[in-house]
């Protein structure tokens, strides 16, 4: 098996199961030209955090980590009437796309945007009573994870669920040795996961047409209050 029948298989699971419209397909080309880079989700796990979202009965979402908004519009898509979205982006660019893609998918008013350092700003959703959160999806820089998980389950509640991305590095998370930072960010985030008893866990290891990776599902089962 190899990338090649990888991006064959999603191609055919997308034709069966997770047909893309424009809004979608406009959101990818417009991040494309705008030059960021491309590391969003695959369609199958837009369509995943979508069918989590719905399972969760979700109506208050928080996203750490925008880049051009195509994860978010999945996420959005699955709130009902009433419910939010708050999304956090480090890059005034990143952000700058995103708005414009939020906008085209007619989600400007359920969706907030913030621009500027999660760690900065998780303190502040804290301090506004923002939370809990219902569903929560960590797609950031590597190296925060672990910090970003603990404001996470400070901002959840029994019953909410936690899912992070790009957990497994193409198999390198298993390296003790590694002096890659993004490795080394996961190593202590799965620490911090193993050792944390307010959640029940797991982690699944992906191949896709981003190559092999993983993610990380974390069920809330109590409150970090």
């Amino acid at each position: 098996m190899n990338q090649e029948t990888w991006n064959a298989v999603d191609r055919y699971l997308a034709d069966l199961l997770e047909p893309t419209d424009s809004i979608l397909e406009q959101t990818l080309a417009a991040s494309a030209a705008a030059g960021l880079p491309a590391i969003n989700v695959t369609l199958a796990q837009g369509k995943l955090l979508q069918l989590l979202a719905r399972m969760q009965r979700a109506k208050n979402i928080l996203e750490i980590g925008t880049l051009g908004g195509y994860s978010t519009i999945w996420l959005a898509r699955a709130l009902p009437a009433g419910g939010r979205l708050l999304t956090l982006e480090f890059e005034p660019k990143h952000a700058e796309v995103a708005r414009i893609n939020l906008a085209r998918a007619g989600l400007t008013e359920i969706v907030e945007l913030r621009v500027g350092r999660a760690l900065d700003i998780l303190p502040q959703l804290g301090a506004e009573g923002a939370g809990p959160f219902d569903l929560i999806f960590i797609d950031a820089d590597k190296p925060g994870t672990a910090d970003y998980f603990a404001w996470a389950l400070k901002l959840s509640r029994p019953g909410s669920l936690i899912v992070v991305d790009n957990v497994v590095r193409k198999g390198a998370v298993i390296d003790a040795e590694s002096d890659d930072p993004n490795v080394l960010g996961m190593r202590r985030f799965l620490a911090a996961l193993a050792a944390e008893k307010r959640v029940s866990a797991t982690v699944l290891q992906t191949v896709s047409g981003k190559g092999y990776d993983g993610f990380a599902l974390a069920f809330v089962m109590e409150s970090a209050h």
